[in-house]
C-alpha cells in the first residue's frame, strides 16, 4: 500500500513538475503563437487536482496506517481517484483537439507549431494516467481491507 501511494505522489509530482515546464512559441502568418499551460483552463485544472492528490498522499504518508479512520480514508482516496481521472479525461479531449484540431468549429491544430509544447502536455498526460492507475489500485486495497474489517473472525 506505501509503494502504490509513493508511485502515486511520484506520477502526480511529476505530472506537476511537466506541466508546468510546458510552453512553445511560433511564427505562423507573421503572428506569434506562445503556448502555455497557463492559457488552457483545462491544464490549470489538471495541475491543480494532481497538487491535491500530491499534498492527500503527503499526508496519508504521515498517518498510521492502522488508523481507525479506515473508511474516511477509502471515501478520500475515491474521491482523489474520481478527480484525477477527470482531469485525464479534460487534457485527453483538450490534447486531440490541439493535435487534430475540429475542422467543424473551424479549431485548427496546433501541434505542428508548437510540437515542445504537445511533447511536454504528453508527459504529463501519461504521468498523470499512473498516478490516477496507482490511486485506483489504491481505492481496491483501501476497499479490501475496510470490507475485511467487517468480516467474521474465526
Amino acid at each position: 500500500m506505501l509503494l502504490l501511494r509513493l508511485i502515486a505522489l511520484g506520477a502526480s509530482v511529476c505530472a506537476i513538475v511537466v506541466m508546468v515546464t510546458s510552453h512553445d512559441s511560433a511564427q505562423v502568418f507573421g503572428m506569434s503563437i506562445s503556448a502555455k499551460y497557463s492559457n488552457i483552463p483545462t491544464f490549470k485544472y489538471f495541475v491543480l487536482v494532481n497538487a491535491i492528490a500530491s499534498g492527500y498522499t503527503l499526508i496519508l504518508l504521515f498517518i498510521p496506517s492502522k488508523n481507525s479512520c479506515g473508511h474516511m480514508i477509502l471515501v478520500l482516496d475515491l474521491v482523489v481517484a474520481l478527480l484525477l481521472d477527470s482531469s485525464i479525461s479534460a487534457c485527453v479531449a483538450i490534447g486531440l483537439v490541439g493535435k487534430k484540431g475540429n475542422t467543424h468549429a473551424g479549431w485548427l491544430p496546433i501541434c505542428g507549431q508548437v510540437p515542445k509544447f504537445c511533447d511536454h502536455v504528453t508527459g504529463a498526460i501519461a504521468a498523470g494516467f499512473i498516478a490516477a492507475i496507482a490511486y485506483f489500485l489504491v481505492v481496491l486495497y483501501s476497499l479490501h481491507s475496510v470490507m475485511n474489517l467487517f468480516a467474521p473472525r474465526a
